[in-house]
């Protein structure tokens, strides 16, 4: 199995991108997201999987291990393969995707161009014991952002320089932590902005 492919970025296409590997040019399928993180002439890494046929080798390529690992556990429910497979990570994050199977968010999965409503209630079916929970998800995404908790510096910072002592500062963030939990759950950043109306409604209703 190819599992990562480095080198510089020779060409992005709209649904790949070509990069050089010891003078040999790879062409990797992936999501507009993932192409997004990439600059040609730039070097560039992907986390990758080889999907191998009887007439043809096709690379997919991904910004982050974890949507490789999504890509390989969706695939196998009944009736996905890899273009339904990247289909999905280019609508939903592998956290949010999480969520709405768990859920049975039939909804979000039917954004999913070539996913009908009963293609979704069996991707549901299939999938809801294997992708994880939302609490594993949750886990997962914070302990991804541990090491630069920006949004809890930054609300800290500006009750502070608002006023609040920073005990109050502290159980403010204590109590708006389960909304930017759920922001990380959906794929999403927690909004600095928002997070800090937030505990000011907290701190004045105290």
């Amino acid at each position: 199995m190819i599992a990562s492919v480095s080198g510089v970025v020779a060409a992005i296409a709209p649904d790949s991108a070509v990069i050089e590997v010891g003078g040999v040019g790879v062409l990797v399928h992936c999501t507009p997201g993932t192409l997004a993180t990439l600059r040609v002439g730039e070097h560039g890494r992907l986390a990758t999987s080889l999907i191998v046929r009887e007439e043809s080798l096709t690379l997919y390529g991904f910004a982050t291990d974890d949507e490789r690992t999504v890509f390989g556990l969706v695939q196998t429910a009944s009736g996905v393969g890899p273009k339904l497979a990247l289909a999905m990570l280019a609508v939903h994050t592998p956290n949010s995707l999480r969520v709405a199977v768990a859920s049975a968010d039939l909804k979000a999965l039917t954004r999913i161009p070539g996913i009908g409503q009963k293609g979704a209630q069996r991707i549901v079916l299939e999938l809801k014991d294997k992708l994880g929970t939302p609490e594993e998800a949750v886990n997962a995404a914070l302990n991804g952002h541990a090491a630069k908790p920006l949004w809890r510096d930054q609300v800290h910072s500006g009750l502070v320089g608002l006023g609040y002592s920073t005990r109050d500062a502290d159980e403010a963030i204590a109590l708006v932590e389960p909304q930017a939990d759920a922001e990380v759950v959906a794929g999403r950043e927690p909004q600095v902005a928002v997070l800090l109306k937030a505990a000011l409604r907290v701190l004045s209703i105290r």
